[in-house]
């Protein structure tokens, strides 16, 4: 690899599923790799990903308790192709919310296994923690930061609403009770919005609704082994590169509660050097928003097979 380049890789998390999404890893079926890796996360869980993720439908792929270990799942299964590939390792690491487990997982700091299992009762915990209907997200474009906010405190009324992913300029996800949310889209449009729409979850993720799921992941996350990362990781709560085990647990617990701060993860990665940042597993979502946030470098998806050929010649890998 050209000694200039730096390559980071990010991985992400809900919303990038989808029925058979692992076939664009090969022609028109998924490599040995892949399934191997599923199946792997399947005998961690008692239950078949493999099947899930091939025949699954939207409804069933967008239960926070299957979207969670199939996403994990899947941004493994990539990464092992790429090095299977001849692909290099990264220098940098960052996850999205989910994703950063992912990342930890690549980083050695979790054992797949025990990464499997973990973000499975974490997707259960996070839906069990608000019921069905009281919680709602909703995107808000082009209102900056401190719009979001001023809407989210309008809209408030005593209520939670607050922004939830902070994921690109002018792109703020924001989360809380339904009603709230539903104020502050009403909100959000007279004071400069260009569009603001609900979204189409489970539950209202990375607000204080979320706290008993963080209550819970933390006695979860106390009895699993944790490592120092062998390739440092940006974590999204604190935008840190943490070293110690013990912090980056912290960092997982608060997580569930705080805003994922996808555009200085991004920032951070470039000023530690990244010439390329490279969305690792299914979907487009962050290779999109890395363009957003940062013009000079260069943004890239492994969303296929053809992707990681293209990597490999954008590296000089040979």
């Amino acid at each position: 690899m050209n000694q200039q380049i730096k390559l980071a890789m990010v991985f992400p998390g809900q919303g990038s599923q989808s029925t058979a999404m692992m076939r664009a890893y090969g022609d028109g079926v998924a490599p040995a790799l892949v399934r191997a890796t599923f199946v792997e996360a399947s005998e961690a869980l008692g239950r078949d990903l493999w099947a899930l993720s091939e025949e699954g439908s939207e409804e069933e792929l967008s239960r926070t308790v299957n979207t969670q270990p199939i996403m994990l799942a899947a941004g493994v299964a990539v990464y092992r192709l790429w090095r299977d590939m001849g692909g290099v390792e990264p220098q940098l690491l960052a996850g999205h919310s989910l994703g950063e487990f992912s990342a930890l997982v690549v980083a050695d700091v979790l054992r797949f296994g025990d990464a499997i299992r973990l973000v499975e009762r974490r997707g259960q915990a996070m839906q069990q923690a608000v019921p069905a209907g009281v919680g709602a997200m909703a995107a808000l474009l082009g209102l900056d930061l401190d719009g979001v906010e001023a809407v989210c405190a309008e809209a408030a009324q005593g209520q939670v609403v607050s922004p939830a992913n902070l994921n690109a300029p002018g792109q703020t996800v924001i989360a809380g009770q339904a009603e709230a949310v539903r104020r502050a889209v009403e909100l959000a449009r007279p004071r400069g919005a260009k569009k603001a729409v609900l979204l189409p979850v489970s539950a209202p993720f990375h607000c204080a609704l979320m706290a008993p799921a963080a209550t819970t992941l933390r006695g979860l996350i106390a009895g699993v082994q944790l490592s120092p990362p062998r390739i440092p990781v940006v974590n999204n709560v604190d935008v840190m590169m943490e070293n110690e085990p013990e912090r980056i647990r912290d960092a997982l617990v608060r997580q569930v509660c705080a805003p994922v701060r996808w555009i200085e993860v991004v920032q951070t990665l470039v000023r530690a050097g990244a010439t390329h940042v490279v969305e690792c597993g299914p979907g487009k979502v962050l290779g999109a928003l890395t363009k957003r946030i940062d013009a000079g470098v260069i943004g890239m998806t492994l969303s296929d097979r053809a992707a990681l050929s293209k990597l490999r010649t954008e590296l000089g890998v040979s």
